[in-house]
């Protein structure tokens, strides 16, 4: 199938990557949307049709490695071409560290970090075509304001995006000039089931929303190729990082 833009999105059935997904869609491109729930991803996607997208959902684990091929394969059948990679599939586990069960522990570390090193990695090729057609191949992290600063009791999951934020970093310096920019999101609390165990402190109203941070990549699209952003953080009012 012949396309202008496709694009993959990565945790795409709901809350930021829906979001995200909704925005490429909006600026022209087709869409390879993943996520591990296939009721819930086809749900997801029969929407994004819906709204007269080009969408293809393919049902994967990224913790997985034999499922991460499968998405990109699927994605080079299906698009043949791929100018923007958003890697939010995301997790968190918290426990205090006298605590931190070894399963829990993997998870994090596969989901949140090992899976988008392998997206890079299967991804490089198509990246590489599409930076040296348009200069403009975007590559998007959710990373999280927890890895801007250590966090008590959720310190697998900040340490996983410290290191996501670090990967991000080394990618410009390896990719930039090739047409290939990287950036990691960086967000407090956003109104999505992920933060459903603290809105007894924080009230859902009072967080960023989805569309703030999918609205970024919208931004990002509409840089110069002379324009690299490393990383955007999205803090509430009031809030340190």
């Amino acid at each position: 199938m012949s396309v202008e833009r496709a694009a993959i999105v990565t945790g795409a059935s709901s809350g930021i990557g829906l979001a995200i997904a909704r925005v490429l869609g909006q600026e022209g491109h087709a869409l390879t949307v993943a996520s591990r729930r296939p009721e819930k991803l086809e749900e997801a996607a029969k929407g994004l049709a819906d709204e007269g997208f080009d969408v293809h959902a393919v049902p994967a684990n990224v913790a997985d490695e034999q499922d991460i091929k499968k998405v990109v394969d699927a994605h080079r059948e299906r698009y043949g071409r791929l100018d923007v990679l958003v890697n939010n599939a995301g997790v968190g586990s918290g426990a205090p560290v006298g605590e931190i069960q070894t399963k829990r522990l993997d998870m994090q570390i596969n989901i949140n970090l090992r899976s988008i090193i392998l997206f890079y990695r299967e991804c490089t090729d198509l990246l590489k075509a599409a930076g040296a057609e348009h200069k403009r191949a975007i590559v998007v992290n959710t990373a999280s304001i927890a890895g801007k600063r250590g966090e008590a009791w959720l310190s697998v999951y900040s340490a996983t995006k410290h290191a996501v934020v670090g990967w991000t970093d080394s990618m410009n310096r390896e990719l930039a000039t090739a047409g290939i920019r990287s950036t990691a999101l960086c967000p407090a609390f956003v109104d999505t089931p992920m933060t459903d165990f603290v809105k007894g402190q924080v009230a859902a109203e009072d967080m960023i929303t989805t569309e703030d941070i999918a609205e970024s990549v919208r931004y990002l699209l509409k840089t110069s190729p002379a324009c690299l952003v490393p990383e955007i953080m999205f803090i509430r009012p009031g809030d340190a990082v």
